[in-house]
């Protein structure tokens, strides 16, 4: 049974996991002081309102140009904590889901009774939701009480620009819908769409967003939602359990929140090596689809997940998302030697075939 997630390396032999998304630069080296510092620190309990990571995620985004106070932050076990409290905070009724999109997203949605209405976007325009602006609008009624969009897509990578964003959120705005725009894999984008800037103005919207992929620590789970909207974070914080995000995770977070040379670099090596690993596969004769993240989706008509397993290789079926089927695929960019490498095992078995 292949997994609804990516990531499954404790049931399957696998020398290289493609199948998360995880920066190729690694955990950076004052992130790993950090969470060793932290071992110190183990016989204490946490601060339960993370007080200095909270700090430190307003002042990093105030000189980013965004007015974000300390109050605005709640942090949590990992983006997925926060959108499971999201849920039960806001008790929606009805939601609207891109398609194919996040599963996380259904997952919290089921867990409160939510009815999930799936718009379905075109592969012929590269999955954009812009491309189907007005059917979309159309989509997002009175009746309905939440949207969630992950900005750019998972799994097709696809990134949506400032005023598709703006155009979403104030419509959700008129028909009193939350947005919770998801903006985990935003920081691999050399193009900066958040829609942080936004907050001020749209008190339906929330903002998710994560270290795990971007700082390459998806095992130690930290998170963090930014909202201006008091009675939302307030609901949100009662669906938290207390103590949820470890001491050594909010010393990493502090460390993380630090690191602006490592995020500018960290787009710059992914874009190059997206570039590398999207022209491998359209040389090898796949349909591969524009991403601005740090994987790639793409179809083929080979088995692909079931042979390159046999060689210890571990990549995403996509073929369980909502709007995909058999032959769809998702890698994730890493590092040259790692990319090179798969390119070459996915040629050979080419050969074979």
């Amino acid at each position: 049974m292949k997994s609804i997630h990516g990531g499954d390396i404790y049931n399957n032999k696998v020398n290289m996991d493609f199948s998360v998304n995880i920066n190729p630069l690694g955990i950076p080296h004052s992130v790993k002081e950090a969470m060793s510092d932290a071992l110190s620190y183990a016989d204490r309990y946490p601060d339960m309102v993370c007080s200095g990571l909270k700090k430190a995620i307003s002042e990093y985004f105030t000189q980013q140009g965004c007015s974000i106070q300390s109050e605005d932050v709640i942090p949590g076990n990992g983006a997925s904590e926060l959108f499971m409290a999201i849920a039960h905070a806001i008790k929606p009724q009805k939601a609207v889901l891109l398609a194919p999109g996040f599963f996380g997203y259904e997952h919290v949605l089921r867990a409160v009774g939510c009815d999930i209405g799936y718009f379905l976007l075109d592969e012929q325009s590269e999955f954009s939701p812009a491309a189907r602006l007005d059917a979309l609008m159309d989509m997002l009624t009175d009746d309905t009480d939440i949207f969630f969009i992950a900005n750019p897509n998972n799994p097709t990578g696809y990134l949506a620009d400032s005023t598709f964003m703006k155009q979403i959120i104030g419509h959700c705005k008129e028909k009193h819908i939350y947005v919770v725009a998801d903006e985990c894999f935003m920081g691999f984008c050399e193009k900066n769409y958040s829609v942080l800037s936004l907050l001020c103005d749209y008190d339906n919207l929330i903002v998710v967003r994560a270290f795990t992929k971007l700082f390459a620590i998806p095992g130690v789970r930290l998170g963090y939602m930014l909202s201006k909207n008091e009675a939302v974070r307030q609901k949100v914080q009662r669906n938290l359990p207390e103590w949820n995000v470890s001491v050594l995770a909010q010393m990493a977070g502090d460390a993380c929140i630090k690191e602006s040379e490592y995020i500018k670099e960290t787009a710059s090596y992914v874009s190059g090596q997206r570039r590398l690993l999207s022209d491998g596969l359209k040389k090898l004769g796949f349909k591969v689809y524009k991403s601005d993240a740090d994987f790639i989706l793409f179809y083929s008509k080979l088995p692909l997940y079931d042979i390159l397993l046999n060689k210890g290789i571990l990549i995403r079926d996509c073929s369980n998302y909502v709007g995909l089927s058999q032959g769809y695929f998702r890698v994730a960019v890493k590092t040259f030697d790692e990319n090179v490498r798969l390119l070459k095992v996915i040629g050979e078995c080419i050969e074979k075939k």
